[in-house]
């Protein structure tokens, strides 16, 4: 199992051997598709392409299991939400009314929001395993050496290099600094009352910002005295050329956004009406 969350975790997988540009694009290009449309069946499409990519990346539930509850954990006070403050906007959507029972007050539980409120999540369901694999599945100075290939000044291209390197030296940061806390006799564990846990967890937020400046001190310090920035141009270790896999991938990609402006036009709009 992977000891940090929403780090590059190395596979031999299809996905793993495209260029760190081309899974941007994709990425790109499949959150445009997704946008694009509310219509179910499109929706579907993307979440199975989703799935199956995942499958491809042979990146493992129990990799990804914690981020996946969280996400899941604040999709449904989403859907809980939208129902409290909009509870028939499916009405509005889809311009017909059928009412399953009456619930308190004025809310009333229709088919219509209950559809709008599953593209929602299905949309939602669609768009997250391809935001995780562009993360998981990219090594930060590969993906750096691609956007700088395309045009990207290397400046800019090593910055999102560094971020991406940044979010596992966070994660390791705050569990050191947690274990030092508990050594101390700060409980943050079960034992305690959430609010006392809260409290107690705080206690970790100023030495890991402390910690964090250090670092980025550091990091500027070690670019300065090796003249980073100096010339125009600069070589990359780790830069990947794109192959038949990669413009395979950006083509069958740009087909999914294709076809939802298809259905954009088919449907006058940008939902998908079962009730008419």
């Amino acid at each position: 199992m992977n000891s940090e969350m929403l780090s590059f975790i190395k596979k031999d997988s299809p996905i793993h051997k495209l260029s760190g540009v081309t899974k941007l694009i994709c990425f790109l290009l499949f959150s445009l598709a997704s946008m694009i449309t509310y219509d179910t069946r499109v929706l579907i499409l993307l979440f199975l392409v989703g799935i199956i990519s995942f499958k491809l990346s042979k990146i493992e539930f129990k990799e990804i299991s914690f981020v996946l509850y969280f996400i899941l954990f604040f999709l449904v006070l989403n859907s809980i939400f939208i129902f409290i403050f909009s509870p028939y906007e499916g009405v509005k959507i889809y311009g017909t009314e059928t009412v399953i029972f009456d619930m308190f007050g004025p809310y009333k539980l229709t088919k219509e929001q209950l559809f709008y409120q599953f593209n929602v999540i299905l949309k939602y369901f669609a768009t997250i395993p391809l935001a995780l694999l562009f993360i998981l599945t990219t090594e930060p100075s590969e993906f750096a050496a691609s956007l700088n290939k395309i045009g990207v000044n290397y400046k800019a291209a090593y910055s999102v290099s560094i971020a991406l390197r940044y979010i596992p030296d966070i994660q390791r940061d705050y569990k050191d600094i947690s274990f030092a806390q508990q050594a101390r006799g700060i409980d943050m564990s079960k034992n305690e009352k959430l609010l006392k846990r809260i409290k107690n967890s705080s206690a970790i937020l100023m030495p890991l910002i402390f910690s964090s400046l250090e670092r980025i001190d550091k990091i500027s310090l070690a670019m300065e005295l090796r003249a980073f920035g100096t010339n125009k141009r600069r070589t990359w270790y780790n830069a990947k050329k794109f192959t038949k896999l990669d413009y395979i991938s950006i083509a069958l990609f740009l087909g999914l956004v294709i076809i939802s402006l298809v259905m954009l036009k088919v449907n006058g709009s940008r939902f998908y009406n079962p009730f008419i």
